[in-house]
């Protein structure tokens, strides 16, 4: 995991390796001043030698002058290389999920992404942060505050010693206990995340039903959860703060009591055990300073562990060796295809569909609620690969062609309709992003869009508001189509995408289809039959199984569930 993370450094390399050569050199600046405050006391103070104590005075101020100067660049190469590295990791995520197929994404819930993003980068960031500059600065402090006891005096020296080992075997011990509570606040933090976000998103549906209260309630729950999480955790650390005053004072104890007896037997001066004072401070504040590391360490690695699992997930659809770059056409074969959303041939989505769609045909889909409408025509611009057979357009296998060209070729008008925070027209160049006013008016034009949006202030130039909130329904799903036109396809899919539209505009853009559209292959899955009634073939899906192919007025005859629909939805019609 950390070698995946910390490959993402990249051009901050420098910054991190300055700031810990700048943070040696502040310790050791550091390290001198007890040294030199021990000096005048002995040599000069003791003496009465004001000539030695100003010279080493102003030394020890040089010192510290230096050693702040330093502290104050290492502190800004390692906040320069922290944000250098958190930024990082954020392009690579983002890049990484843009190569996802529909089967990676799956894996991730989109709470559980935002959480990466914000709150598990964020602990990476400080984390490493501290890292570069107290994994450096505390270690070296704790050994040349160790040795610089050692050469004043070896015997008082063991205090420490004895020290080091009480408090290092205390702080594992409760830092061991810890970390499975940080891991799981940190999942915890994706139903925080996922509940905001459906509220958010579902806030019109909420005040429609009143139910706010049940909502603030719900937040709550999981705000007191995530916070309960962490009083645990906080439980054990606070053991960390008495236990570190236990250690010092009983130093500066043994310290006091050892020490006074040397100075009698002059077997140590005042000077120096007030240096011995300042480096039991430095040895157990670094040792302070390591178990808080760990601490931050243990919690960011929970929260690393999610990040590099995005990272180091590879996309399930990927391009072949030599990938075919053109489409010759809209024809469409599926051959005993088989499909899974799991890859698991025991639970089939999809099960043995063979299919021939004739290039510039009109193909109809219908079917009940999860009959796999969706995962058939979500297999033609590989967003989900077969799990057996094959799929193939223009002669040849999806797997084969390079997949920008094929998806390229293909536009899909998605069940759910998104639109971004942009213009209409910025908007539908997403679907190409070189087309001209006369093209982007033409496609809504067949999409049956211009009409509303002549009615607008700004016409294309309106702003689209987050969400697409300020369009209705239908408006969006012509949008949308419109959108899929502009890409000029050999494959137009639209997947339930007229259902929010009156069964006038729906039979509208069905026949600036065949005017206009002759030669574009054609798939409409919908839920009305007289969204499909005219196309050249119509298949019924049931239960991810082909039960009945023809025209309408032979499904009429052949296909019972087919019949039923249709006498459900045109009973009562002539009354």
């Amino acid at each position: 995991m950390l070698k995946k993370l910390f490959s993402y450094i990249g051009e901050y390399k420098k910054s991190t390796i300055i700031s810990p050569i700048f943070i040696i050199i502040e310790v050791i600046f550091e390290m001198l001043i007890p040294t030199l405050m021990a000096v005048i006391i002995d040599k000069g103070l003791n003496k009465n030698d004001m000539n030695l104590t100003v010279k080493v005075g102003i030394a020890t101020i040089v010192v510290t002058l230096l050693s702040l100067t330093v502290g104050v660049l290492a502190g800004k190469y390692a906040s320069h290389a922290s944000a250098g590295f958190a930024r990082n990791l954020r392009r690579a995520m983002f890049s990484k999920i843009q190569s996802f197929s529909f089967t990676n994404i799956d894996k991730f819930s989109t709470a559980g992404l935002i959480t990466r993003f914000t709150t598990d980068i964020n602990i990476i960031q400080n984390s490493f942060q501290l890292v570069i500059r107290g994994l450096v600065r505390a270690p070296i402090m704790l050994i040349v505050a160790t040795v610089m006891s050692f050469l004043i005096n070896p015997r008082l020296a063991m205090i420490f010693i004895v020290a080091i080992i009480f408090l290092g075997g205390t702080l594992t011990a409760l830092i061991s206990k810890v970390y499975p509570i940080f891991s799981s606040a940190t999942k915890k933090y994706d139903t925080i995340n996922s509940d905001l976000q459906e509220n958010i998103n579902g806030i019109r549906v909420v005040k429609a039903y009143v139910r706010e209260d049940y909502e603030i309630s719900k937040f709550k729950k999981s705000t007191l959860d995530l916070r309960d999480t962490f009083l645990k955790a906080e439980k054990i650390i606070i053991f960390i703060s008495p236990v570190m005053q236990l250690t010092v004072f009983s130093c500066i104890l043994l310290l006091s009591w050892f020490g006074a007896k040397m100075i009698v037997v002059n077997e140590l001066t005042t000077g120096e055990l007030t240096s011995l004072f300042a480096y039991t401070i430095n040895i157990l504040m670094s040792l302070l300073m390591l178990s808080m590391m760990l601490v931050n360490i243990i919690w960011s690695r929970a929260s690393g562990e999610r990040i590099a699992m995005v990272l180091s997930e590879e996309p399930s659809i990927k391009n072949p060796e030599n990938p075919i770059k053109i489409v010759k056409s809209g024809d469409i074969k599926f051959k005993n295809v088989n499909f899974s959303y799991s890859n698991n041939p025991d639970v089939l989505n999809l099960t043995d569909i063979n299919l021939d769609i004739k290039s510039g045909e009109t193909l109809g889909i219908i079917g009940g609620t999860g009959s796999a409408k969706s995962a058939l025509v979500q297999l033609i611009p590989r967003l989900y690969d077969v799990l057996n057979g094959e799929v193939l357009v223009g002669g040849v296998n999806v797997k084969d062609y390079d997949i920008k060209t094929l998806r390229d070729n293909v536009a899909m008008v998605l069940q759910k309709n998104v639109l971004f925070s942009e213009t209409i027209k910025e908007n539908l160049r997403w679907g190409n992003k070189n087309a001209t006013d006369e093209e982007i008016e033409k496609a809504c034009k067949i999409a049956q869009a211009d009409e509303f949006i002549q009615k607008f202030p700004d016409k294309y130039d309106t702003m689209i508001e987050r969400g697409g909130t300020n369009v209705s329904g239908g408006q969006r799903q012509r949008l949308c189509i419109a959108r899929a036109l502009l890409k000029k396809p050999k494959i137009l899919i639209l997947d339930d995408s007229t259902s929010a539209v009156d069964t006038k505009t729906d039979r509208l853009i069905r026949d600036a289809f065949n005017k206009e559209l002759p030669e574009i292959t054609k798939i409409i899955i919908g839920q009305r039959v007289s969204s499909v009634k005219d196309s050249d073939k119509i298949i019924v899906l049931d239960d991810g199984v082909i039960t009945g192919i023809g025209t309408h007025s032979e499904l009429l005859k052949t296909n019972k569930i087919y019949r039923e629909v249709y006498e459900s939805q045109t009973e009562g019609s002539d009354k």
